[in-house]
């Protein structure tokens, strides 16, 4: 059995993709600029909000100084909003709660900045007994980068073989291919079964029950 479980946020534990679309939207028509549909945003998202600010921008607009500006507005929107559209995937909560039961301790790691991270996750997971939630914090890069997970495993006190990756995108397969962790790919959140496949997921589930089961018996067989 694993001893930890680690959970991206957006895409695997909440369906946030509306109010940080909303969001995007609002920071650039703040600026005058084109905004964009909400189906576009699954593949805009996933390294941090000033990656997906980067990637939502016309290409004139990619300064450090102009990025600045629609951040702030970004942010000072997304801090009031964030929990408007955002919902837990169907399962998580009970998955959650039944992994802490199990005896398994479970953390989050998000690319998401910290203050919104911790305020989303306390306010749909009340109940939760999280080990750690890390967003993105000065000094620590965004995953893929593995520095997150290391920061994680520190304070969770395991070691990598008890320690399992759970997220739905490529860049969360990479994060725990880097960390040298096994890794699970969930197919509910915000990108595909192929990506999850061509970024070598160890694991892939189709709904969140799966989870549990997998940590409780985890082999090193790919499924």
């Amino acid at each position: 059995m694993k001893k930890l479980a680690i959970f991206d946020l957006d895409g695997t534990l909440l369906n946030t993709i509306e109010d940080l679309g909303r969001a995007v939207n609002h920071a650039l028509a703040a600026k005058g600029l084109p905004i964009h549909n909400m189906a576009s945003y699954p593949y805009l998202v996933g390294n941090g909000v000033r990656n997906l600010l980067l990637r939502a921008v016309p290409d004139e607009m990619r300064t450090d100084s102009a990025i600045d500006d629609i951040l702030k507005i970004f942010k000072e929107y997304y801090n009031e909003h964030n929990c408007d559209y955002t919902t837990p995937y169907d399962g998580i909560t009970e998955l959650l709660s039944e992994l802490t039961k199990t005896g398994v301790k479970v953390a989050v790691a998000s690319n998401k900045y910290q203050q919104a991270t911790e305020k989303i996750v306390r306010h749909f997971f009340p109940d939760i007994d999280f080990v750690t939630i890390n967003g993105q914090q000065e000094g620590f890069p965004v995953k893929p980068d593995p520095s997150i997970v290391f920061d994680i495993l520190s304070k969770a006190q395991a070691t990598k073989d008890e320690t399992v990756f759970i997220g739905d995108s490529g860049v969360d397969m990479e994060t725990a291919r880097r960390a040298c962790i096994d890794s699970i790919g969930v197919t509910w959140g915000f990108r595909t079964e192929k990506e999850l496949t061509d970024h070598f997921a160890d694991k892939i589930v189709h709904k969140p029950s799966e989870i549990l089961n997998i940590v409780k018996n985890y082999s090193s067989k790919v499924i």
